[in-house]
């Protein structure tokens, strides 16, 4: 019996199949006031066509300035909620599920005039700017603004909702002793920032809604941090509010001595330490887009979920086509019944 065709629930989230749609930014020359438009629209309801479980919108932040760049997402008006709303509504046409990321780019908001971080920072290689360390005050403000976006997030209709706790971005910039210098309480427990944000969060969704965190499991950069640390400040997060951990690798710098592969499932590992550490639902990401490696993935039991990302750019109905080649059956929408087919 084949496992990514199979059916998913985690509380009231129920999915059709055990395909993800990870978030994947668009850089849409058209976005600049944050609020998702016809691309977008046509972006993630194809996906939804094309037979994926769970689809999570992009890297959606929590102010202008949290942004990687000025063509990007954002979710601080209540005046965005509509055009969510629309994507959402016509993805659950499909019997899709759609999540949301909510996040912050701190010292990674190419962007901004001023970025800010857990610490000041001098540019780096990558030719970012110079971040400037939010005040402890300012950091208790930025957690409302993640309340915030999460509650807009509900008013939209999504199913879930993710945090970016990953690849260098603010959470990250805050958990990682690599890049936290700070002395006051968030300097002195790195999880600190992300358990309140999840805490705050939490409030806002129905208790049914299930609560994702994108995390970094390891570092690459020199003196990176490892799995012992990131399981730690997992297992905070889990008591906090987390239910599921979507499980990457590194962004927080160039990396060093250690460096990620680049070959098939390099990140599976990952996902099954924190599954067995943990004890929660997985989502494992990195070079899945051949469809035997997901199902062995689902099938050895390393992951509950499989997320393919530049697979569903190259083709948007690639859940579809992987259903077809592991389960050699597949139901696809009646418009293209005659052309998806089992060979």
């Amino acid at each position: 019996m084949a496992n990514i065709d199979s059916a998913f629930s985690l509380k009231g989230l129920h999915l059709k199949n055990r395909i993800v749609m990870p978030p994947m930014c668009q850089y849409s020359v058209d976005a600049e006031d944050g609020t998702p438009n016809e691309w977008h629209y046509v972006h993630y309801v194809s996906r939804a066509i094309g037979g994926a479980g769970l689809i999570i919108v992009e890297m959606t932040d929590v102010e202008p300035d949290g942004r990687i760049t000025n063509r990007d997402l954002g979710l601080w008006s209540d005046e965005q909620v509509a055009a969510y709303q629309r994507i959402v509504s016509e993805v659950h046409k499909y019997g899709t599920k759609i999540g949301i990321q909510i996040a912050h780019a701190g010292r990674k908001a190419t962007d901004a005039e001023q970025p800010v971080s857990s610490s000041s920072s001098p540019p780096s290689e990558k030719g970012l700017k110079p971040s400037r360390a939010l005040t402890t005050e300012e950091v208790k403000a930025m957690v409302i603004k993640y309340k915030d976006a999460a509650r807009r997030a509900v008013a939209a209709g999504f199913d879930t909702i993710e945090l970016h706790g990953a690849h260098g971005y603010l959470i990250h910039q805050f958990q990682s002793p690599g890049i936290n210098n700070r002395t006051d309480e968030y300097g002195k427990d790195l999880s600190l920032f992300g358990v309140q944000i999840v805490q705050a969060v939490r409030e806002v969704m129905p208790p049914d809604m299930p609560l994702i965190m994108r995390i970094s499991a390891v570092e690459y950069m020199d003196g990176g941090y490892g799995m012992e640390h990131s399981i730690a400040i997992a297992k905070k997060y889990k008591a906090a509010g987390v239910d599921m951990f979507h499980v990457s690798s590194g962004g927080e710098g160039p990396a060093g001595k250690v460096k990620p592969g680049n070959h098939p499932g390099y990140q599976v590992p990952l996902a099954r330490a924190y599954r067995q550490a943990l004890e929660v639902p997985v989502i494992a990401v990195g070079k899945l887009e051949d469809p035997f490696l997901a199902e062995a993935t689902l099938a050895n039991d390393d992951a509950d979920l499989v997320a393919v990302g530049r697979g569903m750019l190259n083709d948007p109905y690639w859940a579809l086509h992987a259903i077809q080649s592991v389960v050699r059956k597949v139901d696809p929408p009646v418009q293209y019944a005659r052309g998806i087919f089992v060979q």
